[in-house]
C-alpha cells in the first residue's frame, strides 16, 4: 500500500519575505503568521542574530489542498534556468482563443506584481498554449 506525503516547495532566493509575498498573490495563498508571542514578523527579527532576520518565510495554501512554499535565504544568486518550476494552472479546459485570452488576463494582473513576460509558446500537435514567465527574482514558472 502507497503511503501518500505532503509537499513542500522550496525556493532559494535572496529576499524570502518579497518572493513569499509574490507567491501568496500569485496562488490565493496567506502568509504564515509570525511565530507565537510575536505581533509582527520585525518584532521577531528583533530577536534573531542580525545574519538570521528574514532569512526565511512561508506561505500556505488556505483550503489545506496545495503544497506549502518554503523561502529560504542563499548567499549566491540565481545564475541558470530552474530544473524545477511551478506551472500556474489558469487555463485548464480551455483550448484556442479561449485559453489564450486566460493566459494574456492572468498575465496581465502578475505584471504589476513584479512578474516578468517571456514567451508565448502557442497550441501545437501535442501541447496546448502556455506563457513563460518569470516571478520578482527571475525563478520561471508558466501560465499553463
Amino acid at each position: 500500500m502507497a503511503t501518500i506525503r505532503q509537499v513542500q516547495v522550496t525556493f532559494d532566493c535572496a529576499d524570502p519575505r518579497r518572493v513569499a509575498r509574490f507567491w501568496s498573490e500569485v496562488l490565493g495563498y496567506v502568509m504564515t503568521p509570525p511565530p507565537e508571542g510575536f505581533d509582527t514578523w520585525e518584532d521577531f527579527d528583533r530577536t534573531q542574530p542580525s545574519e538570521d532576520r528574514g532569512s526565511w518565510a512561508v506561505c500556505t495554501d488556505p483550503s489545506g489542498v496545495g503544497p506549502r512554499l518554503y523561502f529560504q535565504r542563499v548567499p549566491e544568486g540565481k545564475v541558470a534556468k530552474n530544473r524545477v518550476h511551478l506551472d500556474v494552472r489558469v487555463g485548464t479546459g480551455l483550448v484556442g482563443e479561449e485559453r489564450l485570452a486566460a493566459l494574456e488576463a492572468e498575465c496581465a494582473r502578475l505584471v504589476p506584481l513584479g512578474a516578468v513576460r517571456g514567451q508565448l509558446l502557442l497550441a501545437d500537435e501535442e501541447n496546448e498554449s502556455c506563457l513563460n514567465m518569470q516571478d520578482v527574482e527571475g525563478n520561471e514558472f508558466c501560465l499553463d
